[in-house]
């Protein structure tokens, strides 16, 4: 990673923390976030995973009238960052912890692709 690249990743992760910290206020069942990126292809590479404990309250977030709040404060941390981002929802993804024990035996790294 180049230093540039290291910089805009401590960036990312600063805001997004920024992110979670509301989000673990404010919403049911959230438990953290992640984000994946190739800098060589950034930001049209960003993916950035929301993760709940358990697919219950996934759904009753994603069902809610609360539903755009996360996407709300991810636009506005990257919108400080002055990332130009056309769609936050298409780089935005949502799972559960009870779905990664499931189907990876609890191994974030290996159902993130990392």
């Amino acid at each position: 990673m180049r230093k540039s690249d290291k910089k805009i990743d401590n960036q990312l992760r600063e805001s997004l923390t920024q992110v979670c910290d509301a989000a673990l206020k404010d919403i049911e069942g959230f438990q953290w976030l992640t984000h994946q990126a190739n800098y060589s292809d950034f930001p049209n590479s960003l993916k950035i995973t929301c993760v709940f404990d358990t697919n219950e309250q996934l759904n009753d977030y994603l069902n809610s009238s609360q539903n755009a709040y996360l996407l709300d404060l991810i636009s506005k941390e990257l919108n400080i960052m002055k990332l130009k981002i056309k769609s936050v929802a298409k780089v935005v993804s949502y799972d559960s912890e009870e779905n990664c024990l499931a189907e990876h035996n609890g191994n974030w790294a290996r159902r993130l692709g990392n």
